[in-house]
């Protein structure tokens, strides 16, 4: 979902900058750079540039662009003038960067990189056991705390392997800086070993990335990456260097100015006075009103509650969106779309007006797009112009971030609640009654499991307090459903991409973000499987890392597509031993005990209480397989391609179709 920006953990003035001078050149570009802009984040920016020639190196530019100021409690351990390898450049960079944590596999030529980082007592690297899981712990890190993820990888298959991590973060908005080594500059395109141009690779799955060809550019190219990251609509950024720029002696220059006065002028700007008032006018016209937010507001969930404070109107989320606005409080729909509640579903099909916050209109919200809120008005407010109009034409668009929107309408909502005098009782209890007429729910086969309950219990036992994260398939909708968020960064999933073996990598970068907080993995056996590998990083880190494993031996959201559109014919959707398939296949448990991690089974429904209390109460990691049947099928469910009339509210794989 279309995310507003974080908060820039480096300080930065952008009143300095020129924005009629042009933003790249042969003769200002000292590295290989391919962008995408706010304005259009999805559209290929690319530009060339030749690397600097040591002979004849080309002029300064003068374009006036801001410099980051030094971190005052940063205290180098080089002398000013001391000339160091640009590796150690790097993770001195770095350290300015705010960074503390990072997720970081080394490989040939990225292993100058890492004895830097053994020379640096201020960043601690958490070892994953592959890069994928890298770069997902990352995304988890940055997920729970805001502040931007840190992977490292070497070249090749390593760079490679950070892939689907990119992907992830670019569709959710997660703002990720990923550094990669890469083959010394005279051997690129020789097809050298372990040479993949990751730079190609990665350019429609980054907001930006770089080669780095001249060892001076670092320090810059540092500043530019998390600046990116985190600005405007967040997104992963990709740094390649190569290894002998990384072993390459230099006095780095730590205010070189950053380089983007064409991306700063297209930054978003504040909503205008006209149109908000458009919006809150709307509003007060209105008779069945209802908010769909998203990704956008999980930065803003104080200025999303005081809006829905004022004005009293149902709050439907995006996956993206649970926990921007709590799902206990009584004006909460839960989520929306595909496997939203009837009742989120039917507000958005009846309401009049349909304000859209931080929401790009996802075809797993809308169904069949013609359908979707047909018979509303639409407010699209978010922070890239890209969005605005994509999917879903709006009545009323403003390109702007979305707490200073916030801010502005609780303004002038402050000012004039008294003149306005917005009563939506009679909607709020239409809802009500499809509330009561159509709550979630599940059926219970004698000492079986049901997967919906495990997570009910489990969010009993917790308060609601956890950070949960979840690989993809029906384990994470259910988690989705059924745990009851109550504020943001709770809930970490892979929501565009669905990448599955997300989950457990999530969790531990969340653990290494917020060492005090309840981290739980909720995960299904497919995707659990897919990066089980990182079982030994949580045993190492000894990251309390809780891991609820919802056991149906079967791909269980294929098989309910099976079930429902394929007369149940099973393609390759089963997951045990078929020459044993009366026992569980793999044993997780004996996952668990390779890696020193206790673990439990539970099969009957009567002793799944205390054995999640158990794995609460238990120090440290600890996994418990749920054995649950593969019959199940997360309802409610609207076929893709639908609309909120074809949703589907009975049945499961015990029945025909």
């Amino acid at each position: 979902m279309a995310s507003t920006n974080l908060k820039n953990p480096l300080p930065l003035s952008s009143s300095s900058f020129n924005s009629s001078k042009p933003l790249f050149s042969k003769s200002n570009l000292l590295s290989i750079s391919t962008t995408k802009f706010i304005s259009s984040p999805r559209s290929l920016k690319i530009t060339n540039s030749t690397s600097r020639n040591q002979f004849n190196k080309p002029k300064a530019i003068t374009t006036e662009t801001p410099i980051i100021s030094k971190n005052p409690l940063f205290v180098s351990r080089y002398k000013d003038d001391e000339p160091r390898k640009g590796a150690d450049v790097l993770v001195e960079a770095l350290k300015r960067a705010g960074v503390t944590n990072v997720f970081a596999y080394p490989g040939g030529a990225s292993m100058e990189i890492h004895q830097a980082l053994t020379r640096s007592s201020s960043i601690r690297n958490f070892l994953p056991r592959h890069e994928q899981g890298g770069i997902f712990a990352a995304e988890g890190y940055a997920r729970a705390s805001g502040l931007p993820g840190v992977c490292i990888a070497t070249s090749g298959p390593g760079a490679t392997n950070l892939v689907s991590g990119l992907a992830d973060a670019l569709l959710d908005s997660i703002p990720i800086v990923a550094v990669t080594g890469q083959v010394p500059r005279r051997m690129i395109g020789t097809d050298a070993f372990q040479e993949t141009p990751i730079v190609e690779v990665t350019r429609s799955i980054t907001k930006h990335n770089y080669l780095v060809l001249d060892v001076d550019d670092i320090p810059r190219v540092v500043k530019e990456a998390f600046f990116l990251a985190t600005s405007g609509r967040p997104g992963p950024v990709l740094i390649d260097i190569p290894k002998d720029v990384q072993q390459q002696l230099v006095v780095p220059k730590w205010d070189t100015p950053m380089k983007l006065p064409g991306y700063m002028a297209r930054g978003p700007k504040p909503p205008q006075h006209n149109l908000l008032e458009q919006v809150v006018r709307l509003i007060s016209e209105s008779k069945k009103p209802v908010l769909y937010v998203g990704g956008g507001c999980v930065n803003y969930s104080e200025e999303l509650r005081r809006f829905v404070e004022l004005t009293g109107i149902p709050v439907a989320s995006t996956l993206m969106g649970l926990g921007a606005h709590s799902c206990t409080d009584e004006l909460s729909l839960q989520m929306l779309g595909m496997h939203g509640t009837v009742y989120a579903n039917y507000a958005v099909d009846k309401a009049d007006l349909l304000l859209a916050f931080g929401v790009r209109f996802d075809d797993r919200v809308t169904g069949k797009i013609e359908a979707f809120a047909s018979r509303s008005k639409i407010v699209h407010i978010d922070i890239d112009p890209a969005e605005i109009g994509k999917n879903k034409q709006p009545h009323v668009s403003i390109c702007a971030d979305m707490g200073v929107a916030l801010k502005g309408l609780n303004k002038l909502l402050e000012e004039k609640i008294s003149k306005l005098r917005l009563d939506f009782a009679p909607w709020r209890e239409e809802l009500m009654e499809q509330k009561k007429n159509y709550p979630l729910s599940f059926k219970t086969f004698g000492e079986a499991i049901p997967p919906q309950y495990a997570i009910k219990v489990l969010d009993e036992l917790t308060q609601g307090k956890a950070i949960i994260s979840t690989g993809v398939g029906q384990h994470q909708m259910w988690a989705a459903q059924w745990y009851k968020y109550r504020g943001p960064r709770q809930w970490l999933t892979s929501a565009g991409l669905g990448a599955m073996g997300f989950g457990l990598p999530a969790a531990i970068g969340a653990a290494v973000a917020k060492p005090e907080a309840i981290v739980v993995d909720i995960d299904g056996d497919g995707s659990f499987m897919m990066n089980v590998q990182e079982l030994a990083t949580v045993r190492v880190e000894n990251l309390p890392v809780k891991i609820l494993l919802l056991n149906n031996q079967h791909l269980g959201m294929v098989v309910q597509w099976e079930d429902r559109f394929y007369k149940a014919n099973r393609a390759h959707t089963y997951l045990g031993n078929p020459a044993k398939d009366s026992e569980i296949f793999p044993d997780m448990l004996k996952f668990a005990e390779a890696c020193d991690i206790p673990a439990a089974r539970v099969t009957k429904v009567s002793e799944l209480r205390a054995a999640i209390q158990k794995m609460l109460d238990t120090p440290g990691p600890y996994l418990l397989d749920v054995i649950v049947p593969h019959q199940e099928h997360v309802l409610p469910m609207i076929p893709a391609g639908g609309s909120f009339k074809e949703v589907i509210i009975e049945g499961d794989g015990r029945t025909k179709y």
